[in-house]
This record gives structure tokens, sequence and C-alpha cells, in this order.
């Protein structure tokens, strides 16, 4: 146990730490903003008493970890490109502050526009925004947490085969208190939904998408530290998406909406698949704020 002493210092101190921490990360090429951003969630600091160094003149800062083991995690995201939000164990996305483990993928940004896109074809059918809805591969369970909060009416299923992620996801679910409308489920993919097969009204789902030759080519902070049972798609990187295609309006309401994420340069092949399988139709692609191609939507066929 981390005697309460440890987790305590001067505001000297921690300046002094953040000096140094932004030098070793300007002789590391990793950005300043990533020092401030550890120091706001280990320390409590604020983005204004950190640009005018005004904490320095505090006798004592609570720290979250001792100094020297957030030294230590530090020199690992220099040195082996440890992201930040593992030390931290805390990632920002939407209006949430997420739980994280090396057991899930870091949410992104990008990801949010599932859930704005979720709400923007639903907005003049609020009976497909109640009933259930599936967020299948949830990892840290953003996507169910975003589905809850924008659809309060509905019952929201957290898909994902991992145990741990699924502890993370509840969590996620626990702090933000939505435990009574989101429920968790260990499996593949719809397999542990079978007792509601054709009643979703919607399912969204970030599944792998990477093929798995070019999982090397990824960031060092993605290829060495996220789990790559999230990341991998398989040979072509669609063997995912491709089972989701197959098997999801076996789980559709008639009109039920169908949406995943995708990687740039699969659009016309996801695109594709829908077209030829007929229980699809009014299926379209949405770019994200980069203008990349990154989302499909489909509709269950009447």
């Amino acid at each position: 146990m981390v005697d309460k002493q440890q987790l305590k210092v001067s505001g000297l101190e921690l300046s002094k730490w953040r000096d140094a921490a932004i030098s070793a990360a300007a002789s590391a090429n990793v950005s300043q903003v990533e020092v401030d951003w550890l120091l706001q969630e280990i320390a409590g600091l604020d983005r204004l008493a950190l640009r005018l160094g005004s904490f320095k003149d505090r006798s004592e800062i609570q720290l979250k970890l001792p100094l020297e083991e957030l030294s230590a995690l530090w020199q690992q995201r220099l040195t082996e490109s440890l992201p930040v939000q593992y030390i931290t164990k805390i990632a920002p996305w939407r209006h949430f502050n997420i739980k994280v483990s090396h057991h899930v993928l870091i949410p992104r940004p990008e990801t949010e526009s599932l859930i704005d896109l979720a709400i923007a074809v639903t907005a003049d059918y609020p009976e497909i925004q109640q009933g259930h809805w599936a967020d299948l591969g949830t990892g840290s369970g953003i996507i169910a947490l975003g589905l809850c909060s924008a659809f309060t009416q509905a019952t929201i299923h957290a898909v994902d085969i991992s145990s741990e992620a699924l502890s993370i996801a509840r969590l996620n679910g626990d702090n933000y208190g939505f435990s009574d409308r989101i429920q968790f489920h260990q499996g593949s993919w719809w397999q542990p939904l079978d007792f509601l097969k054709g009643k979703f009204s919607g399912m969204v789902s970030n599944p792998p998408y990477i093929p798995t030759s070019t999982l090397p080519e990824l960031q060092p902070e993605v290829f060495k530290h996220e789990p790559h049972l999230a990341l991998d798609g398989g040979n072509d990187g669609l063997e995912c998406i491709r089972h989701l295609v197959e098997i999801s309006s076996d789980y559709l309401k008639p009109g039920g909406i169908w949406l995943v994420e995708m990687m740039a340069g699969q659009a016309d092949k996801v695109s594709q698949m829908l077209h030829n399988n007929s229980n699809y139709c009014k299926i379209e692609i949405h770019s994200d704020l980069a203008g990349i191609e990154r989302f499909a939507l489909a509709y269950r066929s009447e």
C-alpha cells in the first residue's frame, strides 16, 4: 500500500518535475500538451495554473500516484511509446471521462460521429430511438454510453468477447449511472443476443478493421500497447464487418439501423457487401471530419 505522504509534493518540486518532463518530451518529439494533460489528471491542476505556473507557490499538492512512479511511467511514454491515456487511466470522449486500461482501445474522436449519425438518422423516427440497441465489440463502452445518453428510452446491449474489456465498460456505465439501462454480455458479436433476434431497433459497431499484415505499420503507441484483438480485422481487414453484414439482418427489426466504422479505403467494398445482401436498403457512406469515408449506414429491409 502506498504511504499517503508519498502522494504529496510541493508545488516547487512538481514545477521542477514538469520542466524536466517538457525538456525530455521535446527531445523525444512528444508534445508538451501531454505533460500538462498528465498533470491535470494526476495532480488535479487546471490549465490556467499550469500556463501561469501559479501552482509553484503551493506548499502541498496531492497526487494520484507517487512522483517516482509517475516519473517511471513518463519515461515509458518517451522510450516505449506508452500512451499517456494508459498512464492516467482516463480518456476524454464526448462529454465523458472514460476509464481505460491496456485491455481496451483508447477512444478516438472519430468514433463520436457514430453517435451523431445515429441521432441524426433517427431524429424523425422517435420509435426507432426506443427499444433495443446493440453496441457490438463495446471495448471501454463508449458507444453504449453515447447511445444511452442520446436515446433515453432505449435499452442498450453492450457485447464484447473480452471479459477484461467488459469489466472496464461496466465501470464506465456505473460511473455515469447507466447500469440500469445498459446490459453487458460476454460473447462474440450477436451470439449472446440470440434471445432477442429480430427485435433490435439498431446496431452500432466499431469493429476491428486493420488488415493483419499492416498492423506493424501503425503508430508505435497503437501497435505496441493497444489490444490487437480490437484492431486485427483479418487478411483484408474486413472479416468482422463481413460477418456483421451477413448476420445482423436476423437481429434487426424491419427498418432497423446498421451502422459501422471502417478504415480509409474500405468504403467501396463495404458498400458492395451491403448492396449484394438483399436484406439491406438505403445504404449510405459518411465521411469523418477529415473528409475520410469512415462510416457505413444501412437499414434492414421491410
